[in-house]
């Protein structure tokens, strides 16, 4: 997927709907970028007012990662399997879309992991942040919010630490609860627990700090993963919303991102 090759042709677009366009690599992205921008014009990223993102979530994601220091409001239209970031796609009324569209701020998640061999990374995950073991071997975690030791030893397949916006991803997939916008919480769900096998996971105040120790990491090594970005072998993880960053998403009236995770809910 090159989420890289926006067209940077300057078009004759007003300046209250200057459009840059990111789309997936698939027939079904470029096509519709070449109509948008036949249709609508083009401007390069760094002059534009608007991002419009046309394929899935995973699109969705690695656009707002692109353009996350820009603090350009992206709008994304479905082009792809998934689309629970993204708008319906049309090609009519796109300016007049842009113009009444509803606005949602996102706060990523900041992960510092250190490895076995010391060294340190940081990451952003607009999802989630996850453990996951790296061989067959099961991992055991510890976890600590706020200083205060909750878990001394999970013995898991990994576990994970999830916005509100990415509660309906992996998350969800792991068992873990669908959280609204406005609830101010993180989730903390393991993903196949052995031990204790009971433990569930928990919600945590969205200024939570969350910390988790890789016991035996020789032995039991284990990979943490911010959306897309890996560090492997890891000794200890850091996890917590990063208040400074803030991503505008862009939504249709009716089809907004609160109203849409509330429906989650009550899907059979």
């Amino acid at each position: 997927m090159d989420h890289h090759a926006e067209r940077t042709a300057q078009s004759g677009a007003t300046v209250s709907t200057r459009i840059a366009f990111a789309a997936a690599d698939t027939p079904e992205a470029q096509a519709a970028l070449a109509r948008l921008t036949a249709r609508y014009g083009e401007v390069a990223p760094e002059d534009a007012s608007f991002i419009v993102a046309l394929g899935g979530d995973g699109l969705m994601l690695e656009t707002l990662h692109r353009f996350m220091d820009r603090k350009i409001p992206i709008f994304g239209m479905n082009c792809g399997s998934v689309g629970f970031l993204l708008n319906d796609y049309r090609e009519e009324g796109l300016v007049e879309r842009l113009a009444r569209a509803q606005s949602v701020v996102l706060h990523p998640l900041r992960m510092i992991a250190r490895t076995v061999d010391g060294r340190t990374f940081e990451a952003l995950a607009i999802n989630e942040v996850s453990l996951r073991r790296e061989t067959r071997q099961a991992a055991k975690l510890s976890i600590s919010i706020d200083g205060v030791e909750r878990l001394d030893e999970l013995v898991c397949d990994g576990a994970l630490v999830s916005t509100p916006a990415g509660s309906t991803a992996y998350n969800l997939s792991a068992h873990g609860p669908i959280i609204p916008l406005g609830a101010g919480v993180l989730a903390l769900t393991p993903i196949s627990a052995f031990r204790p096998r009971r433990w569930r996971g928990a919600l945590l105040p969205h200024t939570a700090r969350i910390a988790f120790g890789i016991r035996e990491a020789a032995k039991r090594p284990v990979s943490a993963v911010a959306d897309y970005t890996e560090v492997r072998d890891v000794a200890t993880v850091e996890v917590q919303e990063d208040r400074s960053v803030a991503l505008t998403l862009l939504f249709d009236p009716e089809h907004n991102l609160e109203e849409r995770i509330l429906k989650e809910q009550f899907l059979p």
